[in-house]
């Protein structure tokens, strides 16, 4: 690898050539502002594997997607026109070439997607991720295949609205501590009908096994945890990616209502002395009324960590645990207890 540096005109940042090859240096190496005092070369060496391999996975019209690139990652503020981007000192073709490069190049998603399988990792380095949808609105794109109503919050005078778009399936590394920067590893768009269970489990399973496969999961390493937004069935989830080292966390709907284990034969009968047919389910447990959510079994309070600063508005959180409430009435679709004998 051969890096070579120019001096700025009067107070700019000095400009880092770097290449990953040991030919010399020309006019078409792959530019970097960056500034040189403290960097580490391991850093620049890294960051010019990942170009590279980027560069890779352009196998239609490389060079003008690969510069198109650059030029939105160094855009100064929102991109609102193509135009504009042709503008920018990182694309050097003509604008001609811009949409030779969007209507003509090719990317080879399957070796982008294992491009990117590297994560961070939480303080005690299991790997957690987020999965949820989000749309990208088109309400005024008419001819646009396979539209979608998305649910849309706060919108206009603080509605909720039902706009046409591409609901997409975003899957995201979580950073460590109080952050809300995350790591985006896949994206899978929805289209009408699909089952969004099935779609998740098949697109949490590719990128598991690509960790998997890059080595950023290893035997003995914790569970990976799949964190999930209150829409998606978790027990159907849990059921089909029952085979994959993951644990799932799943926010449960406010008016949910579960219900606990149906009482003994003895209990029932001392309860009931004229006899009856004993339930198959205990009495409900109502999320939102606390008085039906009985005693818990434990109580959990965790102590923060020591690398966390002390904070004003940080309380102590404390969990109470209820064990064996199943969900009311649902059972995993196409597990063995829901299948017709």
């Amino acid at each position: 690898m051969g890096f070579a540096q120019i001096k700025p005109r009067g107070n700019g940042l000095p400009l880092m050539l770097c290449s990953v090859t040991d030919a010399p240096l020309s006019g078409k190496a792959v530019r970097m502002s960056l500034p040189c005092t403290g960097v580490p070369q391991e850093a620049i060496a890294q960051l010019s594997r990942f170009r590279a391999d980027f560069y890779d996975a352009l196998t239609g019209r490389a060079d003008a997607l690969f510069e198109l690139t650059d030029a939105l990652l160094c855009a100064d503020g929102p991109v609102k026109t193509l135009v504009g981007l042709a503008l920018a000192p990182e694309h050097r073709r003509g604008h001609g070439a811009l949409y030779g490069g969007l209507n003509r190049g090719r990317v080879e998603a399957a070796r982008l997607r294992r491009v990117l399988a590297s994560v961070p990792r939480a303080a005690d380095g299991r790997l957690v991720l987020a999965v949820d949808v989000s749309p990208w609105l088109r309400p005024d794109a008419a001819t646009s295949d396979a539209r979608s109503f998305c649910h849309t919050y706060g919108r206009g005078e603080n509605k909720h609205l039902m706009i046409p778009g591409w609901p997409c399936s975003w899957i995201v590394a979580l950073e460590t501590g109080r952050s809300s920067w995350t790591a985006p590893l896949d994206a899978v768009r929805l289209r009408p009908g699909d089952d969004l269970a099935a779609v998740t489990a098949a697109q949490v399973r590719d990128l598991v096994e690509r960790l998997i496969t890059a080595g950023q999961w290893n035997e003995g390493d914790p569970p990976i945890w799949i964190v999930l937004d209150a829409g998606y069935d978790v027990m159907r989830l849990a059921w089909l990616l029952s085979d994959l080292p993951v644990e799932l966390l799943g926010r449960l709907r406010s008016d949910r209502v579960m219900r606990r284990p149906a009482p003994s034969r003895e209990k029932y009968y001392r309860a009931h002395p004229r006899g009856g047919h004993p339930p198959r389910h205990g009495g409900e447990s109502i999320f939102k009324d606390a008085r039906n959510w009985g005693a818990p079994t434990r109580r959990r309070r965790p102590s923060p960590p020591a690398t966390a600063p002390p904070t004003p508005r940080a309380g102590t959180g404390s969990t109470p645990n209820c064990n064996s409430v199943p969900p009311g009435g649902t059972t995993p679709a196409g597990s063995p207890s829901s299948r017709a004998p």
